[in-house]
């Protein structure tokens, strides 16, 4: 019963296959190969994006901080929520990347930026103010790490915004599969149709071994990624070891089948966890991840079972805890099945 991280889970076999495949005989470094600009193609197609520039790097630090850097100065501050991924779990690297700029905070409940207090930040920045940090691009996480997903309502108003505060936007797609298999909308509708500049877009969490994408949907900030990512040693001279496991990815909409089985695990918990008396979801559970609060000696009882996730937040014990409700943070991937969640749902039943 593992529900640490979608992280932990193996990489699709598909994806394996692909690899060992893409590894005969001789190919174009750096980019140059076949492989490689057919994933580019394929992403192209998928986004309804012909000119957009597509680029792969192997980890989502680098997909977030490098897309930030091409659309942030040093002396700007990137909006995002306090929870968002690029401020919890990314050692301030988009900070190193960008040269120095800043993140400011923008809240708002269920892990999801309000459209208030985003105006509210926008109002703050002082522009034109030389002692004071300017305006920068607006980040937002689809799926957020509450495992929320904004609706394309809220989207389009919250990058609506930023359109008219004359702000770009970056999105934080390590979760994009998961989020698109909730909504039921196309790629390109939950990215530069809404106002979206540059998109990580995540594979690692949804069945990769180690490959991210960043899509930058306006052409002319190509070259300075290209000069920011080989500056930052994420040019990767055999690039189809990358591109190999896109390739396998996007066949036959392998993604979204793996995001969508994901998606079904957790509602599926999600389900079960309601219909027990102590227990309460914390947050709505949109996407893969479900959140929810029990006695410490239930989580006790869990564990002892062999069930495995993580606290909630992330340093929190149950040491000390006494009888105060716990939180926790479940999260299912492509190989979460049936059982595992039966088997959970089981063991919480009788704790």
């Amino acid at each position: 019963m593992h529900f640490e991280s979608d992280n932990s889970g193996p990489a699709h076999p598909s994806v394996l296959e692909a690899l060992a495949q893409a590894n005969r005989g001789y190919a174009g470094s750096y980019g140059g190969d076949d492989l490689t600009g057919r994933v580019r193609d394929r992403i192209r197609e998928i986004f309804e994006a012909p000119e957009a520039a597509v680029y792969l790097v192997a980890t989502g630090t680098a997909a977030n901080a490098l897309g930030l850097a091409t659309i942030c100065e040093p002396y700007q501050t990137v909006l995002c929520h306090p929870i968002a991924h690029i401020e919890e779990d990314e050692c301030g690297a988009p900070e190193f990347f960008t040269g120095g700029a800043k993140l400011t905070h923008v809240p708002g409940e269920n892990g999801k930026i309000a459209g208030r207090a985003l105006a509210q930040a926008i109002a703050g920045c002082r522009q034109g103010f030389v002692h004071a940090v300017q305006r920068g691009p607006l980040s937002i996480s689809q799926a957020t790490e509450t495992g929320t997903v904004y609706a394309l309502g809220e989207l389009y108003a919250l990058t609506g915004q930023a359109r008219d505060a004359g702000m770009k936007v970056h999105m934080d797609g390590a979760r994009f599969a998961n989020a698109l298999a909730s909504l039921g909308c196309t790629p390109a509708e939950m990215s530069w149709k809404a106002g979206v500049d540059v998109l990580s877009f995540g594979g690692t969490k949804n069945g990769l071994l180690a490959a991210e994408a960043v899509v930058i949907f306006d052409p002319g900030l190509a070259w300075e990624f290209e000069l920011r990512r080989k500056r930052a040693g994420h040019l990767f001279s055999k690039y189809r070891v990358l591109s190999a496991q896109f390739d396998a990815y996007l066949a036959g909409d392998l993604w979204l089948k793996l995001a969508a089985d994901a998606n079904t695990c957790a509602g599926a918990l999600a389900e079960g966890l309601a219909q027990v008396d102590g227990t309460r979801l914390v947050y709505p559970p949109d996407a893969n991840m479900v959140f929810f609060e029990a006695h410490a000696d239930r989580h006790r009882a869990l564990r002892a079972a062999g069930a495995r996730y993580h606290l909630w937040p992330a340093g929190a014990a149950l040491e000390g805890a006494g009888d105060a409700p716990v939180a926790a943070r479940l999260v299912c991937g492509w190989s979460t099945g049936a059982a595992e969640v039966d088997g959970f749902l089981t063991a919480l039943r009788a704790a």
